[in-house]
Parts: C-alpha cells; structure tokens; sequence
C-alpha cells in the first residue's frame, strides 16, 4: 500500500543543521493526501513536529510550537519525496523522527509510517 522509508538522521552538535527525507513507494503512495513528521524522545510519547498536505499544489505547512521558524517541511511530488530542513538545533531536538502519510479518510486505510531516523544534537 503505502512504504515510507527516512533518512538523513544523525549525530550534530547543538547549533547545527540537518535534512531529513521521507520517500513514499507502493501502489498507494501518489494517492497520499498529506505527510508529516513526528518525533519521539526517550521516555515520551510520540510528538508532532509538522505536516504538509500533498493533494495540492499548496503545501500549507503546519509546525508545533517547539519548532518556532528552525524547521521547514517541504515536498516534491515528482520525487514522491518529503522533506524536513532542521537548523539552529537544541539538545533538546534530539529524538528518533517518523514520517507518517495518510490516504484519503474515506478509504480507512492508515496511517502510515516509516521506521524512523535517530536525531542526536550534543550540547
């Protein structure tokens, strides 16, 4: 149906910057109607770090608080490819990232998500 694969994780010290990428394959993956990232630190639930809406040719990004403007979430179709640029990051930031993408609600499928991408921001 629908496979999310993540990259692009690692070890940065605090201030740094990374990107992360989301490819979405499977017979189900150009029907996706919106993506996002999530994070989970050690000992805490699973957070929502921001989404974008793939069903257009807007993307309305929508960000938690926590991110205020570090983070850009972007896509490219013909990549079927999702993106997040993260800068100015804090230890606090450290955390294993999930992308997640839904189909279309009506079809009761999902969500979906990937195996996740380890972010390790030193102080």
């Amino acid at each position: 149906q629908v496979q999310l694969v993540e990259s692009g994780g690692g070890l940065v010290q605090g201030g740094g910057s990374l990107r992360l990428s989301c490819v979405a394959t499977g017979s189900m993956s150009r029907s996706i109607v919106g993506m996002g990232w999530y994070r989970q630190a050690p000992g805490k639930e699973r957070e929502l770090v921001a989404t974008i809406t793939t069903y257009s040719t807007a993307d309305n990004p929508n960000y938690a608080d926590f991110v205020e403007g570090r983070f850009t979430i972007s896509r490219d179709s013909t990549k079927s490819t999702m993106y997040l640029q993260m800068k100015s990051l804090k230890p606090e930031d450290t955390a294993v990232y999930y992308c997640n993408a839904r189909l279309p609600s009506s079809w009761q499928l999902g969500p979906y998500w990937g195996q996740g991408t380890q972010v390790t921001v030193s102080s």
